[in-house]
Order: structure tokens, then sequence, then C-alpha cells
């Protein structure tokens, strides 16, 4: 339901003055580049995370995607919720409660006191992304300046993912694991103090109940879904894997249908009649799969495979981040010059190829290789990413961006999520086949056959001549696996530039 668009005096003061309107602006990206942090730095730490916790195989594939599983599944209640009872507010409480939980993350002494601490970290972080773009959407007007915001916002979470290992590889030579889980307090102390006076509030002036409901299927069905597929790729089916897909998709189904009838949805399914939207939304999901992916993976190959430092490794990723800033923000201009699609499906094209080059990798390959795949990329997803974001946001009235902005984060966040549950499947999957070296002890056999961080760890323990032969297994696996998955992303993301160019057939940004 639509709702006459009204404006609060608080808008109006923003809408007319310039640089209040930009000081706001980077407000807000504080909090994107702060979620974005705390969803790549967890790549670096994982070698730490695995000696200290000793978690399995599985465990440690949940330590990393739990938390982009409760924010995609929480995502749009909270973008709802935002639209319902002010953005501004949900922003600041959000904020609060994600620097609280940072703490329980960086003092968490087991595996499974670990993987809650991150799923309670998603459901905080879920009231920030919605609610920076929804009030990106209502403080500015002219749809030019609102794609350089957006081309602004989404530099910043490019920027977020590679602070994240260059500070978390800092932190790590020099402090314990928990410390890349402290760095959020001072950041969040900003961004409540300054963004409490800086940011304006606005709501939907008359937003409909938050049906609770439609709350639980939202989340039971996204991560019942994702948890079957993740499941699926790295165990095979099973009664397990098929009781969590039919719940998923039930509950989606559900969530579907009770949205069509009530008079005040969560979400406007009707906006995916829109080709433009439906496309955009698709485009997002797999550009960010690929991206998450990709850095998640690279960060334990550069660290466990070619020995680098973690300060290293993080340097090692910053041509994906000054990629996807640049590409970012001229995204907006190069879409109005060419077009929509072309933008779009160049960028998929771009991060597809890259992909591809990555088959060729081996545990020998030189820096200049990875540091072009990394550049492009980065180029790829800031295209992509940030025209897409800028369509679906275009799409509806600004009483509804909260609900608009949580679509845009949904895809981004489940596309993070299944970048590293899917391609860390396969990379888990090729694995863990390699063949220990005769005589080695079945419990050190099992440790190294978990992951490759279980398998450097036991290696150490092993005769000089048998452990280096362990490792070196070890290694090799992984880099098989590595290209495997690397191949498989290269083709969906190649398939998905195709589709991009007819789905988005037509689509312009507002002039």
């Amino acid at each position: 339901m639509t709702s006459t668009p009204q404006r609060t005096p608080a808008a109006e003061v923003v809408e007319s003055s310039r640089p209040a309107r930009w000081l706001a602006l980077s407000v807000l990206v504080l909090a994107v580049l702060l979620v974005a942090v705390d969803a790549t730095v967890l790549g670096l730490a994982t070698p730490y995370i695995s000696e200290d916790l000793k978690p399995s195989g599985t465990q440690l594939l949940w330590i990393g995607d739990v938390y982009s599983f409760v924010i995609a599944g929480l995502l749009v209640s909270m973008g709802s919720l935002g639209d319902r009872i002010g953005r501004k507010k949900l922003l600041l409480v959000g904020a609060v409660a994600f620097g609280a939980v940072s703490v329980l993350n960086a003092y968490a002494t087991t595996p499974e006191m670990m993987i809650l601490a991150r799923a309670l970290l998603g459901v905080a972080g879920a009231t920030l992304m919605p609610s920076t773009l929804a009030l990106i959407r209502n403080i500015f007007h002219d749809p030019r300046e609102r794609s350089l915001a957006i081309g602004i916002w989404g530099a910043m979470a490019s920027a977020g993912a590679a602070v994240g290992p260059v500070v978390g590889g800092f932190l790590l030579e020099h402090f314990w694991w928990g410390s890349v889980f402290l760095i959020n307090l001072p950041v969040m102390a900003i961004l409540v103090v300054v963004g409490a006076k800086l940011i304006p509030e606005s709501k939907n002036p008359v937003p409909g109940p938050w049906d609770l409901l439609s709350v639980v299927l939202s989340l039971v069905g996204m991560i019942g879904v994702v948890y079957a597929v993740k499941e699926a790729a790295a165990h095979g089916l099973g009664w397990g894997v098929a009781a969590s897909a039919v719940l998923g998709v039930a509950a989606l189904v559900w969530f579907v249908r009770r949205q069509l009838t009530l008079q005040a949805p969560l979400l406007n399914m009707h906006l995916f009649r829109n080709r433009g939207f439906s496309g955009a939304v698709l485009a997002d999901l797999l550009t960010i799969l690929g991206l998450a992916g990709l850095v998640f993976f690279l960060s334990q190959f550069l660290q466990l495979v070619q020995g680098c430092a973690p300060f290293e490794a993080g340097l090692a990723e910053l041509p994906a981040a000054v990629g996807a800033v640049a590409a970012g923000l001229v995204a907006g201009t190069v879409a109005r010059r060419f077009s929509v699609r072309s933008v779009v499906a160049g960028g998929l094209a771009a991060v597809g190829l890259a992909l591809a080059a990555l088959t060729t990798l081996s545990q020998s390959t030189g820096y200049p290789l990875l540091g072009v795949v990394l550049l492009v990329v980065g180029i790829g997803a800031g295209f992509s990413f940030t025209v897409t974001a800028d369509v679906i946001l275009s799409s509806v009235p600004k009483e509804q961006a909260g609900s608009a902005s949580a679509v845009s984060e949904t895809a981004y966040e489940l596309g993070t999520a299944l970048g590293i549950a899917l391609l860390g499947s396969i990379v888990t999957g090729v694995y863990a086949g390699f063949t220990v070296p005769a005589g080695t002890p079945e419990d050190v056999a099992v440790a190294a056959h978990d992951s490759l961080g279980g398998a450097v760890e036991a290696s150490a323990g092993l005769p000089a001549a048998q452990g280096e032969a362990l490792l070196t297994g070890a290694q090799s696996a992984f880099v098989d696996g590595l290209q495997v998955a690397a191949g498989i992303g290269a083709a969906v993301l190649l398939a998905t530039s195709v589709a991009a160019w007819f789905l988005l057939r037509g689509q312009r940004l507002e002039q």
C-alpha cells in the first residue's frame, strides 16, 4: 500500500542544507564500513580461531557464515520495522547492540559459543544496513546526488571489505584474535554520539502493524533453505537436508502468500513483477557471491599455502577494494552515459572472467596474477552492485525505502553467505579427499582432514619428513578445491551476466 509522501521538518532542513546532508551521509557510512569490516575480518582470524577453539570443519564454516545467514533472514523484517518506528531510531539501537555483542564474540571460549555470538551479531547487524540505505533515499531527493551518495555508500562497503583484512592482519600480529571484534566499539560509539545529532529521523507516516508471523516465516524460510544448500553441497543429500529444504521452502511460500494478503505487508511482493527490479536483485546476489567466496578463501590461501603473515595477506587483498571504490563512485555517471544493462552485465562478466583465471592457480602462483584478478573483481563488483542498488532503491516511494533497501541488502548478505557456504563446501569436499602419508596417527589424520588450519597444526607435531609430506598434500588438495570452486563460480557469474543483459533491457536511472 503506497502512502502519500510526507516530509518531516528535519528532512526539510537536511534537504535545504547541502553540507548537512553530506555530513549525515558521512555518519551513515560508518555503520556500513563496520558491518563490512566484520564480515571480512574473520577470514584472516580463521586460522587463529581454529587453533584456539579447535572447531570441526563444519563448525568452522558455520562460524564463517552464520552471521550472514541471520542477517539475510532478518533484513526484510528489520527494514520494515525501520519504516514503522523510525530508521534513525532503529539504526542507533542496533549500533549499541552491535557493540555489546562484539564483546561476546571477542571472548568466546568454545566453537558453540562463537557460533551463537556470531548469530547474535547478525541480529544486530540486520538493523544497520537497511536503515542506512533507506535514510539515504530520504535525505537525497535529487536522482544524481542520490546516485553519488549510493556510490559512496557502496564504496565504503567495499572499502570495509578490504580494510577488514588489513586492520585485522595488524591486530592479529600484535594481539589475540578477539581484538578483531573489539575494534567495533570505538566506531559504534562515534556513530551513536554523532549520529544522534546529525541524522534526521524518517519513517512511513501511515505504516500499518508489524506482522510478527511474517518475521518468523522470513527467518525460518531463509535459514532453512540456505542450510539445506550448504549441507547438500558439503555432505550430499540426506533426510536432514531434505527436511530443512522442505521447511525453508514452505515457510517462504507461506511468507509470500501472506504478504499478498496483508494490507501493510513487510515486503511488497508486487515489486518483483518488475523485470528490472528482479534482474537487479539477482545481479546483486550473484555479484557478491563471487566476491565474498573469493576473498574468504584467498585469505586462507595466502596465509596457509603461501605463508603470508596476516597483515601481508590483508594488504595483498587491497586491489579488490581499490577497484570497487573507484567503480562505485563513477557507476551512476557511466550507467547514465551508456545503459544500466551494459554496466551491470559488464561488471558481472568481469567478475566471472576473473574467477575463471583462478582455475590456473597453483601453490607457487605469483602475486601479479592474484593482484590483477582481485582488481578486476573489485571493478566489476563495484559497477554492478552500485547500479543495481540504485535501481532497487529508486523503484519505490521513499516511505517504503526500508523494505526496498532490505531487499538489496538481503541479496548482498545472502550472496555473502552462499559464496562462503557453496564455494566453501566445494573446497572442503575436494580437500577432505587427500591422502595422508603412510603411518600418520589416526587422530592426526582426522585433524588434518577437518581443515587446512588443522593440517598445518597437526604437521608440526610429526617428524620433519612426514610432517612436510602431510602439509604438502593438504595444501595441494586445498588449491585443487579452490580451482574447482573458482571454475563453478565463473560459470555462474558469466551465465548471470547474459541473464542481466536481457532482464535489464530498457532500464534507466532517474535523470
